[in-house]
């Protein structure tokens, strides 16, 4: 009888294999996007009606010396033409420089790792707030479907899923920090307190409204697909079965609901990361919380074109990576889809 042959090895470097080909495709399209939004900026950028010399100076430069003018623009590369300032602007960032910004006369990359430190907390606390609070509410709705908390639930989410983000947050503004005030009305700490002494009970203080507005928002789209995910799991022949054997909602939810429904609740969360960037630059100009989506606004009022391309990279840098840390829970949440994943490479 011959020996049989162990294809352990052979199975190992041809996972290896299909892992590297996935990366290098994964990477090969964040440096396609990431081509494709600086290009778009610059071109947007191009044809703003805002003088960055003028924002700069806070208004009209017609009073200062034509050759102070000319050196300013000189000093900001903005006589250059568009393809030259791409290619300095190409050139610096493959040396690691990603331009100075006008508005704070800083490297572009400190300011956003300081923006991003105070937005991360903020999009962080929004982002599980909305998720955990979501699913939770989908769950209760589906196992009471057609009762009153049901109804409530949806009416909430239905009427929310349509409340602009801004209303929302002057909403809370005005009844929670003008009316009873309980809060305060904006920024990141107290006025009188240096940032060294700024406590985490502090921030957490005047993080707690902006991160409401987020939450309340974002609850509503993960709830009611949560719900009517678990509705269908529930109508379905297997969970009917089960309820016939005498199993109860809950264990029906932990032996067969659960996995079901984490898959497009994984889906949307992570989904959500886009709209949640979007909706922290509301938030942060409604409170005057000094993060980053405040930084895309006064860049793009002050035409800070190098500010602005550099949080349009990150932005889209933190979004994509989102998506593929979804891809990758997808394969751990449901074995068929690593399989999936497999047959394709």
């Amino acid at each position: 009888m011959m020996a049989e042959v162990k294809p352990g090895p052979m199975i190992a470097a041809t996972h290896l294999t299909n892992i590297l080909r996935f990366l290098a495709t994964k990477i090969l399209r964040l440096l396609l996007l990431l081509i494709a939004v600086s290009i778009v900026c610059f071109i947007l950028m191009k044809f703003s009606p805002i003088d960055p010399i003028e924002a700069y100076i806070g208004g009209e430069h017609a009073s200062l010396p034509p050759e102070q003018i000319e050196h300013l623009r000189d000093y900001w590369g903005l006589n250059d033409s568009f393809a030259v300032r791409y290619v300095k602007w190409i050139r610096g960032l493959l040396s690691g420089n990603m331009g100075t910004s006008i508005v704070y006369n800083q490297p572009v990359k400190e300011v956003i790792a300081e923006k991003f430190s105070a937005s991360l907390l903020l999009m962080g606390t929004a982002w599980v707030l909305s998720g955990v609070i979501g699913f939770g509410m989908g769950i209760i709705g589906a196992l009471n479907k057609g009762k009153l908390i049901d109804r409530i639930i949806k009416m909430y989410c239905l009427t929310l899923a349509s409340a602009p983000i801004f209303w929302v947050g002057i909403l809370l503004l005005i009844v929670f920090s003008v009316g009873l005030g309980w809060f305060p009305i904006g920024l990141s700490a107290p006025i009188h307190v240096t940032a060294a002494e700024v406590g985490l009970a502090d921030k957490l203080y005047h993080l707690f409204l902006p991160a409401l507005t987020l939450s309340l928002t974002g609850v509503a789209s993960i709830a009611l697909h949560t719900r009517q995910k678990f509705v269908d799991v529930l109508d379905s022949d297997y969970a009917l079965f089960a309820k016939a054997r005498g199993e109860k909602k809950w264990l029906i939810f932990k032996r067969h609901g659960f996995k079901n429904i984490l898959l497009p609740a994984i889906t949307l969360q992570f989904g959500s990361i886009a709209e949640l960037f979007g909706g922290s630059t509301l938030a942060e100009g409604i409170f005057s919380y000094p993060g980053l989506g405040k930084a895309v606004v006064e860049a793009g009022i002050r035409a800070d074109l190098t500010l602005l391309v550099g949080i349009a990279l990150f932005a889209s840098s933190f979004v994509f990576m989102g998506n593929f840390i979804a891809n990758l829970l997808y394969s751990l949440v449901d074995p068929r889809i690593r399989e999936g994943y497999r047959r394709e490479q």
